[in-house]
């Protein structure tokens, strides 16, 4: 009887600490949720008063025509270097790509390489820091299959889908240096980024510049802004020709 009374005592006396147990956390969850509540909000992103003054210069919702916008963007960028004019597009679909080419240079350089047996000597050497971009023809496919693990994750490894592996490498060499290039939409959201020039261009030039873009990508753009490096963003009216 004994041995049973005191069995029972100790059931008990488990009951009584769990009760406890639930208790300290279900107060302390309490204390929890009070602190999350009180937490405080983010705060808002505060612009500079240099942002904040060539803002107050645009209309917020305004549209405007290429050449106005362009003229707009190199008055307000207040960098004190020269900085570049960027291209923010909204297009209608995710992974869209087009192949483009600036009619005027944006100041960037390209080194093109064409894959022969030196280069592959380069690459087995662990050799590809040097390379900018590399353009094959089709035969070399095969050797270069064995670098993949390497010039994959850089970008160098040719491919048929950005015309870098092609019968015609040389060609394509000259295009790539002449400004040609592949522009795709970042690969969660449908959005494009380029830089289309200089501030310090001529106007004509960045505007043709624009058009060769929104040319490119002739019924595919939802919305367009350009901005300077420093500088608010300009909302552009799209005005696509019916060629």
């Amino acid at each position: 009887m004994g041995s049973k009374k005191n069995v029972d005592k100790t059931v008990e006396e488990t009951k009584i600490k769990v009760v406890e147990v639930e208790t300290e956390v279900k107060a302390e969850g309490e204390v929890a949720e009070i602190a999350v509540a009180k937490k405080p909000a983010k705060a808002k992103k505060v612009r500079g008063k240099k942002y904040r003054a060539v803002r107050s210069k645009l209309e917020k919702a305004k549209l405007y025509p290429v050449a106005e916008a362009v003229e707009l963007v190199k008055k307000l960028s207040y960098t004190k270097f020269v900085g570049s004019v960027e291209a923010h597009v909204v297009i209608r679909e995710i992974g869209d790509n087009v192949g483009l080419a600036l009619p005027h240079s944006t100041g960037k350089t390209v080194k093109v390489t064409i894959v022969d047996a030196k280069v592959l000597e380069e690459i087995e050497a662990g050799n590809v820091d040097g390379f900018g971009i590399l353009v094959a023809h089709p035969e070399f496919m095969g050797k270069l299959a064995k670098f993949a693990r390497v010039l994959g994750p850089k970008g160098l490894m040719p491919n048929p889908k950005n015309g870098t592996l092609t019968p015609n490498p040389e060609l394509k060499k000259k295009e790539l240096e002449a400004g040609k290039f592949m522009l795709k939409s970042e690969k969660k959201a449908p959005l494009m980024h380029l830089i289309i020039g200089k501030t310090d261009m001529k106007s004509s030039e960045l505007v043709e510049n624009v058009e060769a873009l929104v040319k490119a990508l002739k019924g595919r753009i939802l919305k367009l802004s350009l901005a300077p490096s420093m500088g608010p963003g300009i909302k552009v009216l799209i005005e696509e020709s019916e060629e």
